[in-house]
Formats: C-alpha cells, structure tokens, sequence
C-alpha cells in the first residue's frame, strides 16, 4: 500500500475519533450548569473531514496498485527520473500580468461592491484568459 494512502487513512481514524470525542464534549459539557445540546457546525465539519480523507485514501489505494514502481520507491532512482515533461511556458506573454490587473479589478468590485467594476473585472479576467489560451492559435498579426 501506498504510504500516502496510509497517512489519509490514519488521517481518517483521528478526524473519527476527534468527531467521536468533539460530540461528547459539545453535548456533555455543561455551560453554567445548562447542558448546550450537540454543536452542528463544527460536528459536520469533523465527519466530512473524516469522509473526505477516506476518499483520498481510497483513490491513493487504487492508484497505487495499478502503477509500477515510482521513483520515489526505487533505491537506486537518479532525481532525473522523477521529472516528466513539464510543458511550454510562454517567455514573453504580457497576458499573466494582464489577467492578475483583471483579478485586481474584480476583487476591487467585490470588496467596495461597486457591481460595475465587479462585472467590468469578470469581462476583463474572461477577455485575458482567452488571449492567454490563443496568443500562439492566431497568426502573429493578430496579436
């Protein structure tokens, strides 16, 4: 088994028995002498933590046995063998630069809720990141 599905695993045995533990103290401590009743938010919150890394380490789980040896388990593994293809990474796209001033744009929107500048922000942000995703589709007259 894999070593990252374990940690989820155990992960998931804590944030059970945390939950276990945080419903009695919520239910059974008294507040003054007045018991409070089960605390809802932070009881669903613990059990979909607890959920959500048994799933992690199911899918870790079943990944696991259907891959070959990685890198990381082979001893005589060189650092070189770890890195794959890591893409194309445009040197001179002023478009990463553009969509962080649209990002600017939108979060100033919604942090002085001014719904102009919030949908002018949304039409800049979709306006930059189409011309980060064509900017080598179209000809280069075009840019």
């Amino acid at each position: 088994m894999n070593p990252g599905a374990k940690i989820m695993y155990g992960t998931a045995v804590f944030l059970a028995l945390m939950s276990v533990i945080y419903i009695f103290a919520t239910t059974m401590v008294s507040d003054g002498g007045n018991p409070r009743g089960l605390e809802w938010a932070g009881t669903v919150a613990l059990i979909l933590a607890c959920v959500l890394a048994i799933m992690l380490g199911g899918y870790l789980h079943l990944t696991s046995n259907r891959s070959d040896v990685l890198p990381e388990d082979w001893e005589e593994a060189e650092v070189a063998d770890k890195a794959g293809t890591l893409g194309f990474f445009s040197p001179h796209s002023i478009w990463p630069a553009a969509m962080a001033g649209a990002i600017m744009v939108l979060g100033l929107g919604i942090a002085f809720l001014h719904w102009w500048l919030l949908i002018l922000g949304a039409v800049l942000l979709i306006y930059t990141t189409t011309m980060l995703n064509l900017q080598y589709g179209l000809p280069k007259e075009k840019h």
